[in-house]
Order: C-alpha cells, then sequence, then structure tokens
C-alpha cells in the first residue's frame, strides 16, 4: 500500500511539472514576452562571439572578453563612428556570405576539396 501511494504521489508530482513547464513556455504575460524576446537576442549575440572565435581566442577568458568589448565601445565613441561600424558591417556581411555559400555547397555537393 506505501509502494503504491509513493508511486502515485511520484507521478503527481511529474504531471504538474509537466504542466507548469507547458504554462511556462505558453505564457504570453508582457512582462514574460519581452523577457523571452531579450533572452533570445543575448543567446544570438552570444552566439556571434561563439562563430567569431573569440572563446577559443582567448581561452574563455571573460574578463579579456570584456576588454574587448570595451575598446570596441570606446572606437564607436569616437568621430569617425559611421565609417567604423560600415568597414565591421561590411566585414560581417562577407563573413556570412562566405559561411552560407559553404552550407550551400556542402548541402548541394558541390564543395571541392
Amino acid at each position: 500500500m506505501l509502494v503504491a501511494t509513493n508511486d502515485a504521489t511520484r507521478r503527481t508530482t511529474a504531471a504538474r511539472h509537466r504542466l507548469e513547464a507547458r504554462r511556462a513556455r505558453t505564457d504570453t504575460r508582457a512582462w514574460v514576452m519581452q523577457r523571452r524576446e531579450r533572452t533570445h537576442h543575448l543567446i544570438e549575440l552570444g552566439g556571434l562571439v561563439q562563430k567569431a572565435e573569440l572563446v577559443e581566442l582567448t581561452g574563455d577568458d571573460r574578463a579579456a572578453l570584456y576588454g574587448a568589448f570595451l575598446t570596441l565601445a570606446m572606437m564607436l565613441q569616437g568621430e569617425d563612428r559611421e565609417h567604423t561600424l560600415a568597414l565591421w558591417r561590411r566585414g560581417g556581411k562577407r563573413a556570412f556570405e562566405a559561411e552560407t555559400s559553404v552550407c550551400h555547397s556542402i548541402k548541394t555537393g558541390s564543395e571541392s576539396f
């Protein structure tokens, strides 16, 4: 009898956790939606840091990464902000395009080694 009660309690607890998780995924309150959007945005930015291989190049040194970001921020506060952004944007677009063409080549099997 005690074993059956424990099993029932465990199943009920698991079902309650599943329900709470489902509610959390479908919560549409404004602040929850804003938090989700912010989290998604931060994850995307972290992905760019990873894609640029900054984590490996710095040995996952967060102080070094933060220092680099502060240096970039200082550069953007200078007089040639628009020129600097244009250079960075052009380089980023080229990198994205190169990555896209490599991925396309791999998918179509036309990559040459």
